[in-house]
């Protein structure tokens, strides 16, 4: 099973988080599985960038991101190279270390 490797995060996990998860599954809905409350404004439907995330490794070994995927990651805060929708990146069979964002554009987070 690969590991997915949260890195510290002031708001959402302050010491990391590592979990293991079935090849398959968004980066979005295994970081809600356990615990770990990744923004998803959308529901998880392509159509916001709420939980836009940074792959610091393992980053080829997902699929390519759709053309509308694309086009929502233009439209986030801090954009890097790395940069991927959680819910619509799935995991594959590598490990996978994951940055959260400090901010999204949400105005108002329904967590605060």
């Amino acid at each position: 099973m690969p590991k997915l490797i949260f890195l510290p995060h002031d708001d959402i996990c302050p010491e990391g988080v590592v979990i293991d998860v079935a090849s398959g599954i968004s980066i979005c809905d295994a970081a809600l599985q356990h615990g770990i409350d990744i923004e998803h404004a959308c529901e998880k439907s392509c159509a916001c960038t709420t939980c836009h995330v940074y792959i610091r490794e393992g980053f080829d070994t997902l699929d390519e991101a759709t053309d509308l995927e694309e086009d929502y990651l233009d439209k986030a805060w801090g954009v890097d190279p790395d940069s991927r929708l959680s819910c619509q990146a799935k995991v594959g069979v590598a490990d996978l270390v994951i940055e959260l964002p400090k901010y999204t554009i949400n105005m108002v987070s329904e967590h605060h």
